[in-house]
């Protein structure tokens, strides 16, 4: 009796030890990924910020295209650019202004010498509202188009929400913007058309009212990206013969769909959703534009325009931390639901 006693107990310690030495292999293979990632993200973005700061001299722009007349004397000009260090050697510019990045400060406007960080602050903002908001719509309503395809599949529902998406995905955001305001601002007013209110201003109905149509016509691409990619990859897991197997011991099909198969089958659609991030920063130059909003898209716009070279760093700056930080997260996420990936990466 005493045998079957210890049998027992060194069995159930035997399973304590292999459960706490899997999630510490779980764990170190996370920790393991989290350092890779940060090495990828400090190797990009100093390479980025390398190319960005290229566009300076490619560019053949100056301080005095903006800030003095075309009768400039060739002395002005170079105590101009003195002020402004372009007089110094490449290296040293570069290590000025990454050294300058470091510590939050993108350098100053050639156009009116305002500081660029502060410029962004009070845009970005609108920029980001937007594009947050339209990753939460492209990430919902992409989800639950997705799911629902894949437990319908074959029936008309898979077939209806596969036309909608292969629609939406043709659909230019400016296009779906000039139509959003044409039905839900001008035709039925309940929504603006233009303009942004601050959050800490009008609160969240006036705000969340004014972004609103702007991150819808910005989230289709997402949404129908998603949806299509979580489709697929939900039909390949719901295929795998864990599935059978499950199925055999008696798990219920929905308890094994929304407990092993959306967990396995979602990786493909949070790794291209690390791909569309930066989509739509880019786009929310045109959406801006179609929606009257001064944002860092349209700052962006119209610092190239006037040739202003530092503002223009500044705001790709700020869209390679946002895009590689995000892709960072994505890649956390995406171990954290399927411990396997962190081996592929």
């Amino acid at each position: 009796m005493a045998s079957i006693h210890t049998e027992r107990e060194t069995l159930a310690y035997g399973g304590a030890s292999a459960g706490l030495s899997s999630r510490w292999a779980v764990a170190r293979s996370t920790l393991a990924l989290a350092f890779r990632s940060i090495i990828v993200f400090v190797t990009v973005f100093f390479f980025a910020t390398l190319l960005t700061f290229a566009l300076q001299g490619l560019s053949g722009l100056s301080p005095a295209h903006l800030q003095l007349s075309e009768s400039a004397t060739p002395e002005a000009i170079a105590a101009l650019e003195h002020e402004w260090g372009l007089d110094l050697p490449l290296w040293q510019q570069y290590l000025n202004w990454f050294g300058g990045i470091v510590q939050g400060d993108l350098g100053r406007s050639w156009y009116n010498g305002a500081d660029i960080s502060l410029l962004l602050t009070s845009r970005a903002a609108i920029s980001l509202s937007i594009a947050g908001l339209a990753l939460l719509i492209g990430v919902t309503l992409g989800a639950v188009l997705g799911i629902t395809a894949a437990k319908f599949q074959t029936t008309w529902i898979d077939r209806a929400i596969t036309t909608f998406t292969t629609f939406v995905s043709v659909l230019p955001p400016f296009v779906v913007g000039i139509g959003l305001v044409a039905i839900f601002a001008v035709w039925l007013n309940w929504f603006p058309s233009a303009g942004y209110v601050p959050l800490d201003r009008g609160g969240l109905g006036p705000w969340l009212s004014h972004i609103w149509l702007p991150s819808l016509a910005l989230s289709m691409e997402a949404v129908a990206d998603i949806a299509r990619q979580l489709r697929v990859g939900l039909i390949q897991a719901s295929r795998e013969n864990y599935v059978t197997g499950a199925l055999v011991r008696g798990l219920s099909s929905e308890r094994i769909f929304w407990g092993h198969v959306l967990r396995n089958g979602s990786g493909p659609a949070l790794t291209m959703l690390g791909m569309k991030f930066p989509n739509l920063i880019g786009g929310a130059v045109v959406t801006e534009a179609v929606f009257g909003l001064a944002g860092y898209g349209r700052f962006a716009a119209d610092s190239a325009s006037r040739g202003d070279v530092p503002a223009v760093q500044g705001v790709l700056v700020l869209a390679i931390v946002l895009v590689v930080a995000f892709n960072l997260l994505v890649n956390l996420l995406l171990v954290r639901l399927s411990p396997a990936s962190a081996r592929g990466i």
